[in-house]
């Protein structure tokens, strides 16, 4: 009896032993499985990194352009004299002998649907918010802004923009933008060095004719005179000019979808050829395409 007994106990611990074996080897596998990312945990966890990782902030291919700004974006004096051109801009134009920004980054076809020109001849930094807002009315993904010339372009010197009205100025143009697109990018060309354009233009007779119909006074005005007050004069726009381009530079840094040329328009050495054949100081057909390229470079670069 106690014989029989012992030997029942044994194997019922054996039995015992046997279960736990089994059940210790399940819990391995479980375990084993979760440890090397089998399928079935790491699928979707694999997926949802995927699908949190961020957008870039800059898209080097947007696909629609509005462009705001002054007679350089409408293509003043690029075709005929005293005229718009909007088919040279550096910014939507159609032309093949530009190759606008738009026409390069979409293609000819699309930017003929899927770009807009707000820029308005004369205007001034005071006049950007307006454009942006007709501007934003098209949900553009992109913004091309120039503008600021004519800010340092008035009769006297006193006239022109002070610099903290004009940092006023394109801080309410960018906080507007942003109110109504917040994800649009905007991109910020720099002015260009007026007084380069004068030292340029000046010896051409036709062209000192075009400007004493009141084409940039401040800098063109008296264009051959080289005296000590003349010298002061075009030295104090090309001084405020810089100034601006300071503005429009820290401003834009300031916004995680801005972006500004680096200062390559305003270092751009235009030479005759870039130079309207009318009044020698608005950029020519040739001209609107060299501000094309440095725009279309600046866009796509993938850092700023």
């Amino acid at each position: 009896m106690g014989q029989g007994s012992e030997q029942g106990t044994r194997r019922v611990r054996r039995r015992i032993r046997a279960a736990l074996a089994v059940l210790t080897v399940a819990l391995l596998g479980v375990t084993g499985c979760d440890a090397v990312g089998g399928d079935a945990s790491a699928g979707p966890s694999a997926s949802a990194s995927k699908r949190t990782r961020p957008a870039p902030v800059w898209d080097t291919s947007p696909e629609s352009v509005a462009a705001v700004g002054d007679s350089i974006t409408r293509g003043f004096d690029a075709c005929t004299v005293l005229s718009d051109c909007p088919e040279v801009s550096w910014a939507t134009g159609s032309s093949a002998e530009v190759d606008s920004l738009a026409v390069r980054l979409l293609g000819r076809a699309e930017a003929a649907e899927r770009s807009w020109n707000y820029a308005v001849t004369g205007s001034r930094m005071e006049d950007l918010t307006g454009q942006v807002t007709r501007a934003a009315a098209r949900r553009p993904q992109l913004v091309a802004v120039m503008v600021g010339a004519n800010d340092a372009c008035r009769a006297t010197t006193s006239a022109m923009t002070p610099v903290a009205d004009f940092r006023a100025r394109f801080e309410e143009a960018m906080a507007t933008l942003r109110a109504k697109l917040p994800k649009a990018q905007v991109y910020v060309a720099s002015i260009p060095d007026l007084k380069r354009l004068w030292s340029e233009g000046r010896t051409n007779p036709l062209g000192k004719q075009v400007w004493k119909l009141g084409i940039c006074p401040s800098m063109l005005g008296d264009a051959d005179a080289l005296d000590a007050a003349a010298t002061l004069r075009r030295n104090t726009v090309r001084d405020r000019v810089e100034a601006y381009n300071d503005v429009l530079r820290s401003v834009c840094a300031k916004d995680r979808r801005c972006r500004t040329d680096g200062g390559a328009v305003h270092a751009f050495r235009f030479g005759t050829d870039q130079l309207s054949r009318w009044d020698w100081f608005h950029p020519s057909v040739n001209g609107q395409a060299r501000l094309a390229e440095i725009a279309y470079r600046a866009v796509t670069a993938r850092k700023p």
